[in-house]
């Protein structure tokens, strides 16, 4: 037997042979743990422990922030921002371009370097014209079903048919004795009604609030669109029960009545009916009298 395997043997011999390890208790010397072991096991074990914590490392580096601590990782806030400036710079380079050929174009302006090209203004607007005759307005089939369509939706309407039909009656506000009438040349484009404080002001019709604030000349105003383009105005009320965007129905409480504002005497309700634009008559179409 040569030196070379005599010798592999005896390293192997050491590497296979069982070693004791033994836990005591210090003051005891009770046994509490028992590990057999071979040299070959301990560098197996503590191989495999090194390689599992070599690759945790990697991970907790590759995975957490914590690599931004270890020179050579950059951080992730900073190649945001990095990129972010990035785009910022190639915009402002395109803005450069486009201002500095904006003010060549201006140089060549006022240097008078610039060419001037004639034309016939004559050949041009000839040219434009365009001969009715070779336009063909004949109706196609797709335009004749859309005509026929249009038509069947005008004739069954139901809607256009009952606005026509229907008559809009308007709801009194409140009942009372007017004070003061609708005058054009008082420029006095209301009614008054006189009611006692708190009275409930009603809607007149069906609508829109489309105003309910304070003023100070004319206290708590409510404003109401209606249909027909139809727009109803209350004013000076003690407080206000609807405000601006809710939808209301004839005869629902909308203000209470109140002598608030600057321009008022007394607890009364002005009301004012506006048409298209234009101010009417409230009495014409309402009564107010109890």
């Amino acid at each position: 037997m040569d030196k070379k395997t005599k010798k592999t043997k005896k390293i192997s011999k050491k590497l296979l042979h069982k070693f004791r390890l033994v836990i005591l208790n210090e003051d005891t010397f009770e046994e509490r743990l028992t590990f057999k072991l071979t040299l070959l096991n301990v560098f197996v074990l503590l191989g495999i422990s090194s390689i599992a914590l070599i690759g945790f490392t990697i991970l907790l580096i590759a995975f957490t922030p914590l690599r931004e601590y270890i020179p050579g990782y950059s951080s992730t806030a900073l190649k945001k921002q990095a990129v972010e400036l990035n785009f910022k710079t190639d915009s402002l380079q395109q803005v450069i371009t486009y201002n500095d050929q904006y003010y060549a174009s201006i140089k060549k302006v006022l240097k008078g370097e610039v060419s001037t090209v004639e034309f016939n203004r004559d050949s041009i607007i000839e040219s434009a014209k365009i001969d009715p005759t070779e336009i063909d307005l004949s109706a196609n089939e797709a335009d004749s079903l859309l005509r026929s369509k249009v038509d069947k939706e005008d004739k069954y309407n139901l809607f256009e048919t009952a606005k026509s039909k229907t008559n809009f009656v308007l709801f009194p506000p409140v009942n009372g004795e007017i004070s003061e009438e609708y005058s054009i040349e008082n420029k006095h484009y209301a009614v008054d009604i006189v009611v006692a404080k708190n009275t409930p002001i009603k809607a007149t019709a069906d609508g829109t609030v489309v105003f309910a604030e304070w003023t100070a000349e004319t206290g708590f105003v409510i404003l109401i669109e209606h249909s027909h383009g139809l727009l109803s105005v209350y004013k000076h009320n003690t407080t206000l029960t609807k405000t601006q965007g809710d939808l209301v129905k004839a005869g629902e409480v909308i203000a209470t009545s109140g002598n608030t504002g600057d321009l008022t005497t007394g607890p009364h309700l002005h009301f004012e009916l506006w048409s298209d634009g234009y101010s009417v008559n409230p009495t014409n179409f309402i009564d107010f009298k109890k």
